[in-house]
């Protein structure tokens, strides 16, 4: 394994960018990098799974033909480069055919959710000013009360799906197109995919991501998930979101790898049975799912027989040592903790190809290509084991590709410095440590107390399903620790479980930081994503 100190030290983008097939400063296209590179023979690009279970197989030689009719098909639409188009469908094969289309024609992709409602597809739409909206039959019924200047195209689920006055029927005009397409010249700081966040305050801001940051998804892909030439990739996340955007469809496609790609929901079972009938070796997700399918097995609802996985990557939450342990113990493999936003992509991992010191409940160390810093209120540099504001050194960080929100006056970025809004904390050996979103940070008595340690010690009593913390305003000491717990099914609520969870939590962790209130709940509020939304709970009480 490749010394991560060695490989931090000796980093050079220039050397990175020499790996693509075009060039950066001068032409470039994602179509050509995240598929026409890798025809050359029968190498299958995608593994779909249909909501019924069925599988398919597309080969990079099958992506390839129905990407160019795609952008045969917006050119004669009259969109190209640089004009948005955006795309809102679960996760079939078409979703990636329109992706790279788009990419090949120089448009750039705006991803969205299925499982938005109107209002949000509304705002997305009309502040990015997309030329056209890709949906499904089942989604296009949302799009009929907003009159959207947009043309819609939509992608029909059967022979009979009907289709609304003035829509096109995706299967009908694709049918008439070349499968051939030579892809648009392009530059590094040119946008080709574009997203929102989903922040806990105000609108969602749109994000412009620019040809560049491939260099970061594929140092990602290589050294943070150590994605090998035969390794057969899943990603659990949904492409509507940064992490599957970025990771679990185009990081594999930069790479020429073989992915999942499922529309079934998520359930323990499908997702064990997948990774036995694919022999998925590389798994990347969410705590969240991580614990479901932890918990399953723990209670026998499957079994883990035929396991073929190598390496875990986990992202979107800190990871708990429980599940860490588990997986360690249980089926043999390590599953490590990843950070990242939508507006940096991955830059602090536990890195699976790179040799560094490992502890369980660490984020790991600042990927090769970034500079992260710990500051203090007044953005100065703190001493090693202090929490402060986690953020980017950016004229140290040649990877770095945010350059603020598009289309929004909202200035994200201090001077040399992008401040995430998470606090955290780096120790002598630069392992850093995630303490919480700055707004979540609990202040008790003096003490700052992160909601996430909290949690982790909660999640280890036998009792508890989800557990999440927040700060409850108080006379006397500011705030006090309250905890909204789920429990499992075999366990019922009363106050002498209340009782119990709290002494559990003050003698495994600490006599200020134990939850001095305790309410039960049948479940957490969560993004589609499987973050927990703490300020939903803080409005609730």
């Amino acid at each position: 394994m490749r010394s991560y100190k060695e490989f931090y030290e000796a980093f050079d983008i220039t050397e990175i960018k020499k790996t693509f097939n075009g060039d950066f400063d001068n032409f470039i296209n994602a179509g050509i990098e995240c598929c026409d590179r890798h025809c050359n023979d029968q190498k299958i690009a995608i593994y779909h799974y249909s909501a019924a279970g069925s599988k398919s197989v597309i080969t990079y030689k099958k992506l390839m033909e129905e990407s160019s009719k795609v952008a045969n098909f917006l050119l004669s639409q009259g969109i190209g480069a640089g004009d948005v188009i955006a795309c809102m469908l679960p996760r079939i094969p078409e979703l990636v055919f329109i992706m790279v289309g788009a990419w090949k024609v120089g448009a750039v992709y705006q991803a969205l959710f299925a499982a938005f409602g109107p209002k949000a597809i509304q705002h997305r739409i009309e502040s990015s000013d997309a030329k056209m909206l890709f949906t499904d039959s089942n989604n296009s019924t949302k799009l009929t009360d907003l009159a959207l200047k947009t043309k819609i195209c939509v992608v029909t689920n059967g022979d009979n799906d009907q289709i609304f006055s003035g829509y096109l029927n995706y299967r009908d005009e694709i049918s008439k197109m070349e499968g051939f397409f030579k892809p648009v010249e392009r530059r590094g700081s040119d946008a080709f995919l574009m997203l929102s966040t989903s922040g806990t305050t105000g609108l969602p801001k749109a994000i412009d991501i620019p040809l560049s940051a491939m260099a970061s998804i594929k140092v990602y892909m290589e050294f943070g998930i150590d994605l090998r030439k035969n390794d057969i990739f899943w990603n659990l996340a949904d492409p509507g979101w940064a992490y599957g955007l970025y990771y679990s469809v185009t990081g594999p496609l930069l790479l020429g790898n073989s992915f999942i790609l499922s529309e079934a929901s998520f359930s323990a079972e499908e997702t064990f049975r997948i990774i036995s009938e694919c022999k998925v070796s590389n798994l990347a997700g969410s705590p969240t799912a991580f614990r479901l399918l932890m918990n399953a097995v723990k209670e026998k609802y499957v079994n883990i027989s035929n396991n073929s996985l190598r390496i875990i990557s986990s992202a979107g939450e800190a990871l708990t040592k429980d599940v860490i342990m588990w997986y360690n113990n249980t089926m043999d493999v390590n599953i490590f903790d990843h950070y990242g936003q939508s507006e940096t992509g991955m830059i602090i991992n536990n890195h699976h190809a790179l040799d560094h010191k490992k502890i369980d409940g660490s984020m790991g160390v600042e990927m090769p290509g970034y500079k992260v810093v710990i500051l203090d209120d007044n953005y100065q540099p703190v001493s090693p084991n202090v929490p402060g504001n986690l953020a980017v050194d950016i004229s140290k960080s040649p990877l770095f590709w945010f350059k603020g929100y598009s289309r929004s006056e909202t200035e994200s970025l201090k001077g040399i410095y992008y401040l995430t809004g998470d606090s955290a904390e780096q120790d002598e050996d630069g392992l850093l440590t995630y303490i919480g979103r700055i707004d979540d940070v609990i202040t008790s008595s003096g003490y700052r107390i992160g909601p996430f340690d909290v949690e982790s010690v909660i999640l280890e009593h036998s009792s508890v399903a989800e557990a999440a913390v927040i700060g409850k305003p108080d006379n006397e000491r500011t705030e006090i620790v309250k905890a909204f717990i789920v429990l499992k099914h075999d366990f019922k609520s009363s106050e002498e479980l209340k009782i119990e969870i709290s002494t559990f939590v003050k003698k495994r962790l600490a006599a200020h930081a134990y939850p001095r209130e305790i309410e039960f709940v049948p479940k957490l509020p969560k993004t589609p994503s499987g973050k927990i939304q703490r300020f939903i709970l803080r409005q609730q009480m």
